[in-house]
């Protein structure tokens, strides 16, 4: 089990991204179209942190996990026969896999299959 892509959502990007800079030792790329104007990097592990802005004037700020499955639709499946509820079914991302957000116990989790 591991989480692919750690999607982080702010009013304010680029103190998000300064801020894990210059505690971690990272560093963030330009904003990424494909994945919603998020500026991202990758971690040591391969995985990948994400920070972008909503993308309506609806979105709440939320930190998303992406957890990395190898069959998206029986993933997205089995959470729904526990009760959650799906928010995005599982959508292509040209280069990058596919992902999928679901509500579960009032909190928003994404799955990724590469």
């Amino acid at each position: 089990m591991k989480v692919h892509y750690l999607e982080i959502v702010s009013h304010d990007v680029d103190a998000v991204c300064r801020a894990y800079e210059e505690a971690h030792g990272i560093r963030f790329g330009d904003p990424d179209d494909l994945l919603g104007g998020a500026r991202t990097c990758e971690l040591p592990d391969g995985s990948i942190a994400g920070v972008r802005g909503p993308l309506r004037v609806d979105e709440d700020p939320v930190v998303r996990p992406n957890w990395l499955v190898e069959d998206i639709d029986g993933a997205l499946a089995a959470v729904e026969s526990k009760g959650a509820q799906v928010a995005v079914p599982p959508t292509d991302i040209p280069g990058k896999g596919k992902f999928a957000i679901y509500f579960l116990g009032s909190n928003q989790h994404g799955l990724w299959q590469r």
